[in-house]
């Protein structure tokens, strides 16, 4: 019985009594009933105006020849029934109803049976009666929830983009399934499994994909669940949450964010926490303790697998760590038809062409980019999704909502224009470069316009050539404001440009080793984490002379790609001046009208998307993949979105 059953029940009752009450109390026609005096009454009587009464106990109830209802009490009067029986009356007795006494008393202890009623309930409430977990007095109880092997319908088939991963879990099914192939053998089954990855690459889906492959209960806790202010809270739970596992083995006990509860134990500024500790101690202990925990599988998932304590990563507790690394171009594809059996699509609908225009997307922005697009369609009244719908979905993603309201001068958008065209212009020229994908100079999110690059696939590591080919295209759009308008004339527009050049320049002399002057050393800062036991901000040693000379050649890479960027719009300055003009014309322009002003031809009128187009989408860079730059102009020196981030060490 759930808790709004209980509640509706108690309150039912307090009705019934309630009513009962005033039903008895409640005065019946009192205002036609007159109340007169014994001897009033016999005078009545013996002078033949009575016509009946009703003897109830002492209580005497009649009515007069006239109607007219009257009430006494009868002062034990042993000769009243012969009165009345010669002076013709209608007797009428009924049963005294030895209630009077027992409603006084439920009358009398209503109030106090009441609030005990109510003080018990609460208690019961209190006392986690309303639920497991959920009563203020259960701090010790475990909030996992409990999934049984029915209600697990995901399976690997649900799971995509991950298939190294899904063959290092696989075991873990054929164990649950049927343990008895591992142990004749010999073999034991890791006890935990640590799932790293990025955000959204689907940690969380692949475990309960295990759980619905194997036919077994899931418990799902995150790791915050467990930390409380009250010391010992933490170890209570995790207590109760095995306890409850091994009533249930086989099972999966899932931990999401395990970073919350496993960092490492006595480190950091002012000392450690002693209930994330205690509880971080309790959880080593019945990982691998004395006490076995057959048939519990502990699976966890974490984006800092560098702040766990290593007790915890130690064989015979979490002794298999799973990456669930970002999707390549085929599984961005798989993932993609999983996510669109439910999304009716058109026939234009191309899931290769979407997977090559979106590196660096994890399986949770694949799946925002598909009802992103089936809600554009849906605005739009089509029964179908298609192509361009998916289209304007990744705009939106990638560059932010148009903002139709802003009302932009025609000088901003000359200048906008001119910006956006250097971008281009450099970043087709320079050698390594990704493709430009389209050129915009509508506002969107926070930028005034837009250079977008399409990479041709998928990239893990950057050349200098492709970094110094960055950096070029980078500075485009600051150098043809200079050109065209002159020195005076520069905007602020370039601040994010700015600096992404230079942590892409400092970086190659200090962690790269792209430096022939410097070498390849390490003169980076170390990256240790104050909770850590780390210093914050602490630089690698190094005399005042290196310093200068870092300082010096990160300012050469920078003139020198500075005056490369600036020779080759010199020398392409017609083009600068059609891809502006078509900008400003059309507003944004596509791969192919920008491959006819690069090719000194008219710009062909813009269409709607083609399936055989090569472009396929638009292009978020990433760690693996290339950058472009963009405008981000705006009042100030705001900074804008971008194509994507520079290269990452």
């Amino acid at each position: 019985m759930n808790g709004l059953a209980k509640n509706l029940i108690i309150w039912a009752v307090i009705a019934i009594v309630l009513m009962s009450v005033f039903n008895n109390f409640s005065p019946q026609q009192q205002q036609d009933v007159r109340s007169i005096t014994y001897s009033e009454f016999i005078r009545d009587v013996q002078g033949g105006r009575i016509d009946s009464v009703t003897i109830e106990g002492d209580k005497i109830r009649g009515q007069t020849i006239e109607g007219q209802r009257f009430s006494t009490v009868n002062p034990n009067d042993t000769g009243l029934i012969g009165d009345l029986l010669q002076n013709n009356v209608e007797i009428n007795a009924q049963e005294d109803a030895e209630r009077g006494l027992l409603m006084s008393i439920l009358i009398s202890w209503f109030p106090m049976l009441l609030l005990i009623a109510v003080w018990i309930y609460f208690m019961r409430q209190m006392q986690g009666g309303g639920g497991a977990g959920r009563g203020a007095m259960s701090f010790g109880k475990s909030k996992a929830k409990l999934m049984s092997e029915d209600q697990v319908k995901v399976t690997f088939g649900d799971v995509a983009g991950c298939d190294e991963a899904k063959d290092e879990v696989s075991e873990l099914v054929d164990f649950l399934r049927d343990p008895s192939k591992f142990q004749k053998l010999g073999g034991q089954i890791p006890r935990g499994v640590l799932m790293v990855g990025s955000p959204g690459t689907g940690k969380t889906l692949l475990a309960k994909a295990i759980a619905g492959e194997a036919k077994v209960p899931f418990f799902s806790i995150s790791g915050s669940d467990f930390v409380e202010m009250f010391v010992g809270v933490g170890a209570s739970r995790v207590r109760d949450m095995f306890s409850e596992a091994k009533k249930h083995a086989p099972c999966i006990i899932f931990i999401d964010e395990i970073d919350a509860v496993g960092r490492q134990r006595g480190a950091g500024m002012g000392g450690g926490h002693d209930e994330r500790e205690q509880t971080l101690n309790q959880l080593l202990v019945e990982m691998d303790g004395f006490e076995g925990t057959e048939g519990i599988i502990v699976i966890a998932a974490t984006n800092r697998p560098d702040v766990l304590d290593p007790a915890l990563l130690r064989p015979g507790r979490f002794d298999r760590q799973v990456v669930v690394p970002p999707p390549d171009v085929r599984g961005r594809e798989q993932i993609l038809k999983v996510h669109m059996k439910k999304t009716p699509l058109a026939d234009d609908v191309r899931p290769d062409l979407i997977a090559r225009g979106t590196p660096g997307f994890s399986g949770a922005d694949l799946a925002n980019l598909v009802n992103e697009a089936a809600l554009f369609a849906a605005r739009a009244g089509k029964r179908l999704v298609d192509m361009s719908d998916f289209e304007r979905a990744k705009d939106k993603i990638m560059m932010g909502a148009e903002r139709k309201s802003m009302v932009m001068s025609e000088d901003e958008k000359k200048l906008t224009a001119y910006h956006e065209a250097g971008h281009a212009i450099v970043g087709l020229t320079v050698p390594e470069h990704d493709p430009v994908y389209k050129v915009s100079i509508i506002p969107r999110g926070r930028a005034l316009g837009v250079t977008m690059f399409l990479p041709e696939e998928d990239r893990y590591s950057h050349s200098k050539t492709r970094l110094e080919s960055q950096l070029a295209s980078l500075f485009g759009g600051r150098l043809a404001e200079e050109i065209i308008f002159g020195d005076e004339k520069v905007t602020t527009g370039a601040s994010n440009d700015i600096e992404r050049a230079t942590q892409i320049a400092r970086n190659m002399v200090t962690k790269w080793g792209l430096s022939e002057k410097l070498g390849p050393l390490d003169y980076g800062e170390e990256e240790g984490q104050p909770f850590l036991g780390g210093q914050m901000g602490k630089s690698k040693p190094m005399s005042d002379e290196t310093a200068r000379q870092i300082d010096a050649e990160v300012r050469r890479i920078i003139d020198t790609n500075y005056q490369h960027a600036k020779q080759i719009l010199l020398d392409n300055l017609d083009k600068l001046h059609a891809m502006a003009k078509a900008l400003m014309r059309y507003e944004t322009i596509d791969d192919k009208q920008i491959e006819d002003i690069m090719a000194g031809r008219e710009p062909r009128e813009p269409a709607d998307w083609d399936s055989d187009s090569g472009s396929g989408g638009s292009a978020q860079a990433s760690d693996e993949s290339a950058a472009d730059s963009d405008d981000g102009r705006e009042d100030g020196d705001s900074k804008g979105v971008v194509g994507g981030p520079a290269p990452q060490s």
